[in-house]
């Protein structure tokens, strides 16, 4: 993989923000297994990601709920959208990915996609003011300095680059296959030789 632009990492060999990370069958197990990763950030100090295609069995709304935020009529159908497992770190504290609209407290932009973890979001999603592509995440995904790297070598994990209408557009259930195809592999092909792609 080349980058046009260095970043703070580049000294790394590898740079994955805003790549999919896709789990390899036999090669990645427990809770994210079978998972397609955005990552977020991914520096020299570790990386920090988002499970896409995990939906739980709370809803938007139930969540909003839960903090105290009624969600009015004004809500819309993001109000019946499932809430997605991120990652097994923090599973109590919401990321909210979402395309670069509003100009919320503790945000971090990255390209057209931002990440937002503060609780202005939810409100303005409650009153049906919030960005039109969400997806609402409890818990992230997290790496230690050099662990990604250690896995990426390992061939724990394909990257691919993301895109707005797999993180927002495509279901859940089809996004492992819809990032892999970009790569012109099919799920089949990655059985017993899982990670010699």
């Amino acid at each position: 993989m080349s980058s046009a632009t260095k970043r703070p990492n580049s000294e790394m060999g590898i740079d994955l923000s805003r790549q999919l990370l896709l789990a390899m069958p036999g090669k990645v197990s427990g809770n994210l297994a079978n998972t397609v990763i955005y990552v977020c950030e991914h520096t020299e100090h570790g990386a920090l990601g988002l499970v896409i295609n995990r939906p739980t069995d709370i809803t938007v709304g139930d969540l909003l709920k839960r903090i105290d935020l009624d969600p009015s009529s004004e809500t819309g159908p993001i109000r019946d959208t499932p809430v997605f497992f991120g990652g097994p770190v923090q599973t109590d504290r919401g990321f909210v990915l979402h395309a670069s609209s509003g100009d919320y407290s503790s945000s971090i932009k990255m390209g057209d996609v931002t990440l937002t973890t503060s609780r202005d979001i939810l409100q303005d999603v409650a009153q049906g003011k919030g960005p039109e592509q969400i997806l609402i995440t409890l818990g992230y995904a997290g790496w230690g300095a050099g662990q990604l790297e250690s896995e990426m070598a390992q061939n724990a994990w394909l990257n691919v680059a993301s895109t707005r209408d797999i993180l927002f557009t495509t279901p859940s259930a089809q996004r492992y296959e819809v990032a892999l195809g970009q790569l012109g592999i099919d799920s089949v092909m990655l059985a017993g030789d899982a990670g010699h792609a």
